[in-house]
Formats: C-alpha cells, sequence, structure tokens
C-alpha cells in the first residue's frame, strides 16, 4: 500500500495508520534525510526478526541501527558518554548514525551485539512516526549495490519492489542517494566508519 504523506505537513491521519501498522508488528518503508529506509518498531522482536530475514541479515552479527525522536530518552537504548552526547547534539537532527554500547532497554537481539546505531534524521515524516509510535524504529536502508538508483529513490517505484514484502511504503517525495555518515562513539576517540552525507564538524 502506498501512501502520500507530505514532510512540510505529516497528517495525523496517514500518521495514525503507520503507526497502527508499526504497532501490529507490520514493516513500513519511509524517507529520510538521507535515503529511503525500512523499518519496524524496534522494540517489537518478531518484526525485526522479519526485516532480518527479509534483508538477509544475521542480527546476531550485524549492527543494527535505530532512528530516536531527539536525544531526550537516548540513554534508555544506549550508554552516551558526556563527549558523545555533546557530539550528538551539535550533530542532530541530521544526516549521522553514531554507534555507541547498547543499554539495558533494547530486546536481546540486539544486545548480543552490543552495539546499536543511532540516527535522528531531519525528515518530519519518520521523527513523527517515531514520536507518535512511543518507541524507537529499527532502520535499514532498502539500497542495494547492484540495483538500479530508480528503485531506491522514487517512491512509485519502491512500491512496485516492495509492496509485496511490507505493508507500507510511504510516498514522501524522491529521495536521496547518499547514505548516513557513521560515527563510532562507542569511545571518545571518535572515528568515521563511513563518510556519508554528513559533514562532522570538530
Amino acid at each position: 500500500m502506498l501512501i502520500k504523506i507530505y514532510p512540510e505537513n505529516p497528517n495525523p491521519k496517514e500518521i495514525d495508520k503507520v503507526v497502527k501498522v508499526l504497532e501490529d508488528g507490520g514493516l513500513v518503508v519511509y524517507p529520510t534525510d538521507t535515503v529511503y529506509a525500512i523499518g519496524c518498531d524496534a522494540l517489537n522482536v518478531r518484526a525485526v526478526e522479519r526485516i532480518c530475514r527479509m534483508k538477509g541479515v544475521n542480527p546476531q552479527k550485524s549492527d543494527l541501527s535505530i532512528i530516536c525522536y531527539d536525544l531526550s530518552n537516548i540513554s534508555e537504548y544506549a550508554k552516551v558518554s558526556n563527549a558523545a552526547f555533546k557530539l550528538m547534539k551539535r550533530h542532530l537532527p541530521g544526516p549521522f548514525t553514531f554507534i555507541l554500547p547498547t543499554s539495558g532497554e533494547l530486546p536481546k537481539i540486539y544486545k548480543n551485539r552490543k552495539e546499536v546505531g543511532i540516527r535522528v534524521p531531519d525528515n518530519n515524516i519518520i521523527r513523527t512516526l517515531v514520536n507518535t509510535l512511543g518507541n524507537p524504529i529499527l532502520t535499514m536502508s532498502i539500497h542495494d549495490e547492484d540495483e538500479m538508483i530508480e528503485y531506491s529513490t522514487d517512491p512509485e517505484l519502491i512500491e512496485e519492489k516492495y509492496g509485496s514484502r511490507v505493508d507500507i511504503v510511504i510516498d514522501g517525495g524522491y529521495g536521496g542517494i547518499e547514505p548516513s555518515t557513521v560515527v563510532d562513539c562507542t569511545t571518545d576517540s571518535f572515528e568515521i566508519v563511513r563518510q556519508g552525507k554528513g559533514e562532522l564538524l570538530p
């Protein structure tokens, strides 16, 4: 199902429709401030397992990332040093993934990795979804290395490709092709693991 939501002013009715799907363990494709991504309620273990199966990802071996609304409740899901918090505060919302040690609130499926990526994208649609859901959203880019760019940037083509495997595809306009910049914050000697769209300020 393709649902049109405008980033400037997300329609609460449409947001509620998507949130209901997430609450029921469904999978949703949505825009971010970088690329289109696929996600589910990060605290719903069955939904997390379903998305990992679909993407061919082993949750015990792969880094998983979650989207939060802001940094106010970040310590529920990750251990954040003062230096890491200041760095994140300077750069979020924005096109970054910050890797941090996990804390006690995340389901066991994350804890075997001991680390989790934290995203707060500069995109009204996904942040409104997270805020309304009340839980973070597990997020994975839909882009595969070998596919044509159009299939990861054009919502109608994304729906054509993923419509039978996910519950909702959100049309929030054309997506980007550059991924987020990934920063390892597991120690205070911060390291850029992948340079993407975001420029890290000193």
